[in-house]
């Protein structure tokens, strides 16, 4: 017969455990959202715009005068 204490006992760290990592998985997506957010906000530097403006000017095919 199994020790109820000793089932409870490892209850309580497997929760403990459990807590511990989605506080630390919490604290890891804030972070990730707040790099993402300055990355977005930063927006596309001037010359890769211009490229890519360039590319798209390439790409596009002059429409037919039908």
């Amino acid at each position: 017969m199994r020790d109820f204490q000793a089932d409870t006992d490892a209850d309580r760290k497997g929760d403990t455990r459990l807590k511990e990592a989605r506080v630390r998985q919490r604290a890891i997506g804030r972070q990730l959202r707040g790099l993402y957010d300055d990355v977005v906000s930063d927006g596309v530097p001037d010359d890769i715009d211009a490229l890519l403006d360039r590319l798209d000017s390439r790409t596009r095919r002059p429409e037919s005068a039908d």
